[in-house]
Protein backbone atom coordinates (compact mmCIF):
# COMPACT_ATOMS: atom_id res chain seq x y z
CA UNK A 1 0.00 0.00 0.00
CA UNK A 2 1.22 3.66 -0.45
CA UNK A 3 1.57 5.76 1.91
CA UNK A 4 0.72 9.56 2.34
CA UNK A 5 4.16 11.93 1.60
CA UNK A 6 5.47 8.58 -0.33
CA UNK A 7 6.71 9.84 -4.24
CA UNK A 8 4.52 7.79 -6.49
CA UNK A 9 5.07 7.34 -10.59
CA UNK A 10 2.07 9.00 -13.02
CA UNK A 11 0.94 5.43 -15.41
CA UNK A 12 -0.82 7.01 -17.41
CA UNK A 13 -1.26 11.21 -19.44
CA UNK A 14 -3.60 13.23 -17.88
CA UNK A 15 -3.84 15.61 -20.30
CA UNK A 16 -6.36 18.13 -19.02
CA UNK A 17 -4.14 19.06 -15.92
CA UNK A 18 -1.06 18.40 -18.29
CA UNK A 19 0.42 15.87 -16.56
CA UNK A 20 2.28 13.01 -18.33
CA UNK A 21 3.08 9.07 -18.00
CA UNK A 22 6.26 8.51 -15.93
CA UNK A 23 5.72 12.11 -14.29
CA UNK A 24 6.55 11.78 -10.65
CA UNK A 25 4.44 13.08 -7.74
CA UNK A 26 3.57 12.94 -4.20
CA UNK A 27 0.97 11.19 -2.08
CA UNK A 28 -0.72 14.36 0.02
CA UNK A 29 -4.13 11.87 1.20
CA UNK A 30 -4.93 8.53 1.11
CA UNK A 31 -8.52 7.80 0.03
CA UNK A 32 -8.74 3.78 1.82
CA UNK A 33 -8.81 1.30 -1.61
CA UNK A 34 -10.11 4.06 -3.97
CA UNK A 35 -7.03 5.58 -4.14
CA UNK A 36 -5.19 9.27 -3.43
CA UNK A 37 -4.49 13.14 -3.83
CA UNK A 38 -1.07 13.47 -5.76
CA UNK A 39 0.56 16.80 -5.23
CA UNK A 40 2.90 17.30 -8.79
CA UNK A 41 5.35 19.84 -8.42
CA UNK A 42 7.99 21.62 -11.00
CA UNK A 43 11.71 21.02 -9.82
CA UNK A 44 11.57 24.64 -8.90
CA UNK A 45 8.69 23.86 -6.19
CA UNK A 46 5.41 25.21 -8.14
CA UNK A 47 2.46 23.61 -8.07
CA UNK A 48 1.21 22.01 -10.93
CA UNK A 49 -1.70 20.53 -9.66
CA UNK A 50 -3.28 18.17 -6.79
CA UNK A 51 -5.33 15.40 -8.35
CA UNK A 52 -7.42 12.47 -7.13
CA UNK A 53 -6.20 9.21 -8.67
CA UNK A 54 -7.38 5.69 -8.69
CA UNK A 55 -4.53 2.63 -7.89
CA UNK A 56 -4.11 2.04 -11.03
CA UNK A 57 -3.29 5.53 -12.51
CA UNK A 58 0.03 5.46 -9.87
CA UNK A 59 2.49 2.86 -8.72
CA UNK A 60 5.51 3.06 -6.24
CA UNK A 61 8.80 4.46 -7.34
CA UNK A 62 10.81 1.50 -7.97
CA UNK A 63 14.39 0.85 -6.66
CA UNK A 64 17.28 2.40 -9.31
CA UNK A 65 14.77 4.46 -11.16
CA UNK A 66 16.12 8.23 -11.88
CA UNK A 67 14.05 11.09 -12.03
CA UNK A 68 13.66 12.92 -15.24
CA UNK A 69 12.67 16.68 -16.18
CA UNK A 70 10.60 17.78 -18.81
CA UNK A 71 8.57 21.36 -19.43
CA UNK A 72 5.72 21.96 -18.88
CA UNK A 73 3.19 23.19 -20.77
CA UNK A 74 1.39 26.29 -20.25
CA UNK A 75 -2.29 26.16 -18.75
Amino acid sequence: MIAELESVVLTTDIPDRRLKRGDVGTVVLVHGQRGYEVEFVTLHGKTVGVVSLTPDQVRPVAEGEIANARPVEAA
